[in-house]
């Protein structure tokens, strides 16, 4: 029996590469229902027929909501009876935030709250929001929209009854192969005979799998207090390491690499815990844990209470983390179900 046995969970932005890996996890299990919440009633129908097809004993378990997290109404109508909530919904491509930014704040930051706000309202047991490390020093719509969205999420766990509901973020870097991962279009460019493209070969980039982010998210789940940040100690490698070990595997030319430049509000490293927040972090092994600021607004008596923790450990960012090599990183991308698909339509 599991903690999720007969239990309802809502996946915000279900249909999205998250939402198919928690399904995949948890299909067979002794979960109750899962609720799969998003606007795009195409990808809902072919997820209804794709998982009918090949889970036909257990799809029963998933249940479509037309939904947008932009409205208070539509989310609070997918809450009843729901005792967990995975909000995965979000804009998460840096150019096209760039260029919208506004659009970013509706989903990102005006959606978090709609989701929280119905959240609470519910009684929902536990919400787990997740971020990205361009929310550390942000330096782009998207990055500000999802620190913003991480405030968001602290604040609601300041206000709600811990005893019903526990709000907690969780923080990771890329994740290889998911909507928007540069592999697939690089896997595309070898196939039609072209140069692969990256746009700086010493940008550095935590990798993961989706297997991993969700594995983050369960962490959350089980051992996140409410309004922590929970980030995983997740690998880098460079752009150009990458690129070489998809090369190796589907047969492109390293040598034809193309340099395109750095894009609109791209970073040469990225950071998962920046230094203020590594003075009060917790080391939790394979994980930290960055519990809430919880002082009130009270802010007379921190000029007599000063808080004297020091910093114990860096700045947790792509550059100083373990770096991967190229055979390292070639191993982690050939792991992935994905490219192993992929692999496999070679012979």
């Amino acid at each position: 029996m599991s903690i999720f046995k007969d239990k309802v969970l809502l996946i915000t932005g279900g249909t999205g590469s998250f939402g198919n890996a928690v399904l995949k996890r948890f299909l067979r299990t002794d979960i109750g229902e899962i609720r799969i919440f998003s606007r795009d009633e195409k990808k809902q129908d072919d997820m209804r027929h794709e998982y009918q097809a090949k889970f036909p004993e257990v799809a029963h378990k998933i249940k479509f909501y037309i939904g947008d997290v932009r409205s208070l109404e539509s989310v609070r109508a997918a809450m009843p009876g729901t005792d967990y909530i995975f909000h995965a919904a979000a804009l998460k491509q840096v150019p096209s935030c760039e260029f919208f930014p506004m659009e970013a704040v509706r989903t990102n930051v005006v959606g978090t709250d709609n989701v929280l706000t119905a959240a609470i309202e519910s009684g929902v047991k536990s919400v787990i929001c997740l971020s990205t490390d361009k929310a550390a020093y942000p330096i782009n719509a998207m990055g500000i929209t999802k620190a913003i969205e991480e405030k968001v999420a602290v604040a609601k766990s300041r206000l709600c009854n811990p005893d019903k509901t526990k709000i907690c973020c969780t923080r990771y870097g890329n994740v290889m192969c998911s909507r928007g991962s540069v592999i697939p279009l690089w896997i595309e460019q070898i196939r039609a005979g072209l140069p692969i493209t990256l746009t700086e070969p010493s940008m550095t980039r935590f990798i993961m799998s989706l297997d991993e982010a969700v594995d983050l998210v369960l962490f959350a789940f089980e051992h996140g207090a409410n309004g922590d940040i929970l980030v995983q100690k997740a690998p880098a490698c460079t752009v150009q390491v990458q690129a070489e070990a998809v090369c190796e595997l589907f047969g492109g030319k390293k040598e034809d690499i193309k340099v395109i430049g750095i894009r609109h509000g791209e970073k040469m490293y990225e950071t998962l815990l920046t230094k203020e927040e590594c003075a009060k972090a917790v080391d939790m092994g394979n994980f930290y844990r960055v519990p809430a600021d919880n002082r009130d607004l009270n802010y007379d008596k921190f000029f007599t209470e000063g808080d004297v923790e020091h910093v114990t450990i860096e700045e947790f960012n792509s550059d100083n983390a373990y770096r991967l090599s190229l055979e390292e990183t070639k191993v982690k991308i050939a792991a992935l179900e994905y490219i192993q698909e992929e692999l496999a339509k070679k012979k």
